[in-house]
């Protein structure tokens, strides 16, 4: 579904915990996908913003980290759900991969 919700060959997102909303979270609508996540997008221009599990607090929301317009200080610890990536999406050889969710 990462393919679907982003439009591209995967999911950019990172996790976040104790979320202060400074501005805008009244322009924020969310869809509940038939796997039970909870898709957050902006009402005012449709951006993907992220996404958590059905009953998770808002504050730990996974916010996809190409919207943010400062430099993130980002390390990537695994590429997941590789069973259903795009077929012209190549894996990097020296990151872990796992076919489904990660383990730990």
């Amino acid at each position: 579904m990462c393919r679907k919700f982003h439009g591209a060959a995967f999911g950019t997102l990172v996790g976040v915990r104790g979320l202060t909303w400074l501005s805008g979270r009244n322009l924020l609508k969310e869809f509940t996908a038939p796997n039970s996540t909870m898709r957050t997008f902006c009402m005012e221009c449709g951006s993907s913003l992220g996404f958590r599990v059905k009953g998770t607090p808002f504050e730990e929301i996974e916010l996809a980290i190409a919207t943010f317009d400062v430099k993130i200080p980002v390390t990537i610890k695994a590429q997941i759900y590789t069973n259903d990536k795009a077929n012209w999406c190549v894996l990097q050889k020296d990151i872990p991969a796992f076919d489904e969710g990660c383990l730990g």
